[in-house]
């Protein structure tokens, strides 16, 4: 499969941020994992976050949404402290995917309706189709599905719950080289049509080139760079390995 290129202008218009870190600090253990980072995010924008490992970056991507809390500074979802909401109704809006799939037991089906009220099975195929997976798979053993097969589910469990902003740790980290493919195109194609603003990690620069606009680069707990991701690529070389 050919790969993901963001196409130019195909988003829609940047705006304020709706989604931002504000002298973020995370510790553990008396280490600070982030240290006064202060970063945003802009609506229906794609970001890579990018830095040697142990840099902070999937630190910085669970306190956006509360899966872990800051130890001091905060994030402001639309202008609002994220610690003011509830941390449920928060990650439906702000919704994140791992590198390795989180698969429940049981069918598709009950992945993608797990929490959720009513969601009914129209809503729950679509999103599968959105996906690139075909509707029936809703009655497959979801452990049954191949490593890119789970990482689409996951994302297709995501747009269920009609999120405003998708954060993925590494998403094609544990896929050959098509599923990768098709994840990044996947997720370029969601955040054009639905406008998602989307935030993800990744060690791979050529990878940050093709799917984003910018490129936030963190280095010991801070933000060094913020740019395209080319420039950042240019000017800090050899800092990500």
């Amino acid at each position: 499969m050919r790969p993901f290129r963001h196409p130019p202008g195909a988003t829609t218009p940047v705006t304020a941020p709706h989604l931002a870190a504000q002298q973020l600090v995370v510790a553990r253990s008396g280490r600070r994992v982030l240290n006064g980072v202060d970063v945003d995010f802009a609506r229906g924008r794609v970001t890579a976050v990018v830095g040697p490992s142990g840099a902070g970056k999937t630190t910085l991507l669970r306190a956006l949404n509360r899966l872990d809390e800051p130890t001091a500074g905060r994030v402001v979802f639309h202008g609002r402290d994220v610690r003011a909401l509830d941390p449920c109704q928060l990650r439906r809006r702000v919704a994140m995917v791992f590198q390795t799939p989180v698969v429940l037991p049981g069918t598709v089906r009950a992945n993608l309706a797990y929490g959720l009220d009513d969601p009914g099975e129209q809503a729950l195929a679509q999103a599968l189709v959105d996906v690139g997976l075909p509707g029936e798979a809703l009655q497959r053993d979801a452990h049954t599905l191949s490593t890119g097969e789970a990482q689409r589910m996951t994302i297709a469990r995501a747009l269920v719950r009609e999120p405003e902003v998708l954060l993925a740790d590494e998403p094609t980290g544990a896929l050959d080289r098509d599923a990768s493919a098709g994840i990044e195109a996947l997720i370029g194609r969601l955040c054009v049509e639905r406008g998602l603003t989307v935030a993800f990690v990744t060690h791979d620069l050529a990878q940050a080139e093709r799917m984003a606009q910018r490129a936030v680069l963190l280095s010991r707990g801070r933000i060094v760079a913020a740019d395209t991701p080319a420039e950042v690529a240019a000017s800090w070389p050899g800092v990500i390995t």
